[in-house]
């Protein structure tokens, strides 16, 4: 299958970024400098009980639910009390230790970065991300070559729409100066980057290393960026 779009945008998070790993890294760095906190329960314990926590509070912060000081607060308090522990420092304490262990690892995923710079080289680029925006802003401070490439950041939060939400990626084809229909959007989200993009009219390149089948088979699916970079001819 060969891609023709005239601009590229990609998602952030477990895309270009490995979040999952610094999520995973600085979960574990909290539970063993704070083991007291989680009732000295197994790091992985600890992970799993967050992963599916902060999902949920995610979908409903989407959904205008709740509010992002919530979402902050209340992920490390179900958490916390899920396993039994008791935290001795606020919430939002706790949040801003777990940040600070999060940015220690943040990482490109494993070929990423070469298939980035190999398409920002032959297409204009840019970035689509949900999630915070200061914390997305210093990711990308962190990884110069994105921002030198990229003619556009969207970032959830700074627009007020999160993805799969239609608004964002209107938005975000205004500041793209492009039809829909001329951008492909390369993301892992099945949800939020699959179906979001393909009902604003866009086309999509789905990262799914993992082979999961898709009931949107007008995607482009990859578990190799190589895959990737030859279908864009690049």
């Amino acid at each position: 299958m060969r891609l023709s779009p005239q601009y590229v945008y990609f998602d952030l998070d477990d895309t270009l970024l490995d979040h999952k790993h610094a999520e995973r890294s600085a979960l574990s760095d909290l539970v063993v400098a704070y083991p007291e906190w989680f009732n000295h329960a197994d790091p992985g314990v600890v992970a799993s009980t967050y992963k599916e926590i902060n999902r949920g509070l995610w979908i409903a912060y989407g959904a205008g639910e709740i509010d992002r000081p919530t979402l902050s607060r209340q992920r490390f308090q179900q958490t916390v009390r899920a396993v039994g522990g008791a935290v001795s420092v606020s919430p939002e304490e706790m949040s801003k230790v777990y940040m600070e262990f999060y940015a220690d690892h943040w990482t490109w995923l494993e070929g990423a970065e070469n298939a980035f710079e190999r398409i920002a080289g032959r297409y204009a680029v840019g970035v689509v991300t949900n999630g915070f925006a200061e914390i997305q802003r210093a990711k990308l401070d962190r990884f110069p070559a994105i921002t030198r490439a990229s003619t556009a950041n969207v970032i959830s939060e700074e627009v007020g729409y999160l993805k799969p939400d239609r608004r964002l990626f209107e938005h975000a084809a205004e500041q793209a100066g492009k039809d829909p229909r001329t951008i492909l959007y390369v993301g892992d989200s099945l949800v939020s980057d699959v179906e979001g993009g393909i009902d604003a009219g866009w086309q999509v390149a789905w990262y799914n290393p993992a082979q999961t089948k898709t009931t949107r088979p007008e995607a482009f699916s990859f578990a190799d960026w190589d895959d990737l970079c030859d279908a864009l001819a690049v």
